[in-house]
């Protein structure tokens, strides 16, 4: 249970620096807290009390058993994509300060006019 309300209290901080704050940097940051926030979710989810890993063995485990993988797979891939994203929007964001001289997204969205 302390999994699902840590994971929901992430992606709602981190929508709240999306939708609330000025600067780049700290929307990316709120970025990357609700993509953590939903990968602890997502594992959350996948969880099963008093299981096992799901490997093979020669004890001839139950499916009931065992953890589900799937979530787990999901979370690694979707872990390395959003470091990916992460990465190409600060350097978006370094091209931006070096041209307009500023984070605030008001005053670049002033500039343009």
């Amino acid at each position: 249970m302390i999994y699902y309300i840590t994971s929901i209290a992430l992606i709602l901080i981190g929508m709240y620096a999306v939708l609330v704050k000025k600067n780049l940097v700290k929307m990316i940051i709120g970025l990357s807290l609700v993509d953590g926030g939903l990968h602890l979710l997502f594992i959350a989810i996948g969880y099963v009390d008093d299981a096992t890993a799901p490997i093979f063995s020669k004890e001839g485990l139950s499916a009931a058993e065992m953890v589900d993988p799937i979530p787990q797979a999901l979370v690694l891939t979707a872990i390395v994509i959003g470091l990916a994203v992460t990465a190409v929007a600060l350097a978006i964001i370094i091209r931006l300060y070096d041209h307009h001289k500023t984070l605030n997204v008001n005053k670049i969205r002033e500039l343009k006019w």
